[in-house]
């Protein structure tokens, strides 16, 4: 059984991943930021961390992630304001890694988008470019860092029930994915170490989620 911090534990993925989680016998901890979402991750079956994650310094991260095994990172700011997606997305989750390296915590899994890169495209005046920006930046450091990182790139998120079955790279680009799968791929990356190093692109398709991942690690 491992220990797992969830930041942004009341996301919508973040309450289907420590639900599988949690079935699989992992404790996970929900790292929230408002008091009144408790009730809703401990039915999901994780305990909960209040948390404000724009104002935490790296010592309140470390604090909380202190005796876990892994770091998923699944929290944002989920746009409209400029300043804070900056605070969020990028400077938020890179003190995030700072913690989890102070923590003595390895692993660490950040939920971010399909096509997220410093060269991602997206112009200046698109009001999806600062949210590009921030998680591109994020991105790049966790790179940098020496956790041993796994960086999810889904797709356009969708609501659908999970089907357990994905594409994975070029051959996913344009697609949808459901947030329960995301989850589900979440999860099963969590349980490969030989992730490790990787920015898995991924959309609902043909192949089961294990088998997908396997074959990128064969």
């Amino acid at each position: 059984m491992s220990r797992i911090a969830i930041v942004g534990g009341h996301g919508k993925v973040a309450l289907h991943l420590t639900h599988v989680l949690a079935e699989a016998g992992h404790s996970v901890s929900a790292i929230i930021r408002n008091p009144l979402q408790s009730d809703d991750v401990i039915r999901a079956g994780a305990t909960p961390v209040v948390l404000d994650v724009e104002q935490a310094s790296t010592q309140d991260f470390a604090a909380a992630f202190a005796g876990h095994d892994a770091v998923v990172w699944s929290a944002g700011a989920g746009g409209g304001n400029p300043a804070r997606t900056w605070a969020i997305d990028r400077d938020a989750a890179i003190r995030s890694m700072d913690a989890a390296r102070a923590a003595e915590v390895d692993r660490y899994v950040m939920v971010s988008y399909f096509g997220a890169s410093l060269d991602h495209g997206v112009p200046s005046d698109n009001p999806f470019f600062v949210y590009a920006e921030a998680k591109a930046a994020a991105d790049e450091y966790l790179r940098s860092t020496a956790l041993s990182w796994t960086i999810l790139g889904p797709g356009t998120l969708t609501l659908k029930p999970a089907t357990g079955l994905i594409d994975v790279g070029d051959d996913a680009a344009g697609g949808r994915v459901s947030r329960e799968d995301v989850a589900l791929v979440a999860a099963s990356v969590l349980e490969r170490p030989a992730t490790a190093g990787m920015f898995i692109q991924f959309n609902n398709g043909t192949t089961p989620i294990d088998d997908a991942l396997d074959l990128l690690t064969d």
